[in-house]
């Protein structure tokens, strides 16, 4: 039977209330919505003072599924890479964050990245116009204590409802800093330093005409200055409860690579292999040789008017940023649409509180979904929201759930979150092949084509068992 709205609530029923509209709040509306179900979707940002509107500390807009950090989902390869496969999964089940994200697709090489307003949009107009759907602008501060729940408040959770979610699984928060690159206005580049080129001349049909990354070079010499700049920048200073939160290893900022040692960033971000300046104006550049050090900027958005900072996340201040930055060959008049930032992120230890269908142990009316969960990155997040949905639309119907194969992507990352981790270590986690059950009798350099392959069959057989996709 559908929940009733509590007071803070509208008059309509609902079948399942979700709290966060982020990307795995909207994945798992839309995949309740469009099997028949009726969800009421809740987000603080855009609210009204009275229903306790708040803007995170790394959102700028009030859009659904809007991207805080990078505008990337990695690896659209779906053929010898992890988050490749992942997105083929998400195809199949037809996701609406990867129909939103073909439809703000811009050029990235093997890469998929999106034009972040476009995105955010398609996802909001998509989810609006759903008659199954009702967008409810309203901070929750407290966790529901009867109803089909689904929270997906995301790694920026009110601290109101965080402490709800802490009483409720009688463990401490676990928490890390995630940092934001900084996106830089094309206009204000200078190309005549700079060069366009995906490295080894990479190319996909989404591709530009010349590359993917706009290239900015180094010296030697240059490069040892920023090194250093990057170590002794002005950096914000942590509360003093925030001192201990480690750093997520996928999202570190550049100066705590840089303090790993000096060579660190020409093997991480900066690296200058397989891209050839094609400036012949100087002896430290000859034409056809690789620069000492590379800074790359990837299209942000459809128009190729904003450029991000490619590994560029940064906790250094503001004027700080600007000043370094402008050092970098070709940006010495940067002007930056958004400089970098640092947020405190926070998630439940998922494999101690959460059962294998993400429900709380203690409260199994409510579903965790999202990075909260522990998973990291947009395509995983929106995936665990994918599969919250269509769990919560098995458990509507009165149907059993069908586990989804360890050796799918979806199914690999779901067991990690889910008991596979350990529960006293556990940290948050892209999706890897590390997750998927080995195939030691196969020949190392074939390993992730038979992944993928297996992957692939395993999540088709699963389907044609247990789902029916609907458009």
């Amino acid at each position: 039977m559908p929940t009733q709205c509590k007071p803070n609530c509208a008059s309509m029923t609902y079948d399942v209330h979700i709290i966060g509209g982020g990307l795995a709040g909207s994945e798992a509306a839309w995949q309740l919505a469009k099997r028949g179900f009726k969800v009421r979707l809740s987000e603080m940002r855009g609210a009204p003072e009275d229903k306790g509107g708040e803007m995170t500390a790394a959102h700028q807009t009030d859009g659904l599924a809007e991207l805080v950090c990078s505008n990337s989902f990695r690896s659209d390869d779906d053929t010898k890479n992890a988050v490749g496969l992942l997105h083929h999964e998400m195809r199949q089940l037809d996701s609406i964050i990867m129909r939103a994200g073909e439809i703000a697709r811009v050029p990235a090489g093997s890469a998929m990245a999106v034009d972040r307003d476009v995105f955010s949009a398609e996802v909001q107009r998509t989810l609006s116009e759903h008659p199954n759907i009702t967008i409810a602008r309203e901070r929750i501060d407290t966790l529901p204590q009867d109803g089909l729940t689904i929270v997906a408040t995301g790694p920026l959770t009110a601290q109101s409802l965080a402490q709800s979610i802490v009483k409720a699984t009688g463990q401490e928060r676990l928490a890390f800093f995630d940092a934001i690159a900084p996106i830089v206005h094309h206009e204000s580049i200078d190309m005549d330093i700079c060069w366009i080129q995906s490295r080894w001349d990479k190319k996909t049909a989404a591709s530009n005409e010349d590359g993917d990354y706009i290239n900015c070079p180094m010296t030697k010499e240059q490069y040892l200055a920023f090194h250093q700049g990057l170590v002794d920048g002005d950096k914000t200073e942590f509360k003093e409860w925030e001192k201990d939160t480690p750093y997520f290893d996928g999202c570190m900022p550049i100066e705590v690579m840089a303090a790993r040692g000096v060579e660190t960033l020409r093997f991480g971000p900066m690296k200058p292999v397989g891209l050839d300046n094609p400036r012949d104006t100087t002896p430290e550049f000859p034409q056809g040789r690789w620069p000492h050090a590379v800074v790359q900027l990837r299209q942000d958005n459809k128009l190729g008017t904003l450029w991000n900072m490619v590994g560029f996340q940064t906790k250094l201040k503001y004027a700080a940023q600007i000043e370094l930055f402008r050092t970098i060959p070709g940006l010495e008049n940067a002007e930056f649409a958004r400089l970098g930032g640092l947020h405190r992120n926070t998630f439940i230890n998922s494999p101690l509180v959460l059962d294998r269908q993400l429900r709380l142990r203690e409260a199994p009316h409510i579903r965790f979904a999202g990075q909260i969960t522990g998973c990291e990155g947009y395509v995983e997040s929106s995936a665990i929201g994918l599969i919250a949905g269509m769990m919560a639309a098995k458990e509507l119907a009165g149907e059993e759930w069908n586990a989804l194969p360890a050796s799918t992507a979806m199914g690999a990352l779901l067991s990690h979150i889910t008991g596979d981790a350990q529960a006293d270590t556990f940290q948050p986690m892209n999706v890897n092949f590390g997750l998927f059950p080995p195939l030691h009798e196969v020949k190392k350099k074939e390993r992730k084509q038979a992944y993928t392959d297996r992957g692939k069959a395993d999540m088709a057989n699963w389907i044609a068992a247990s789902e029916t996709v609907s458009a």
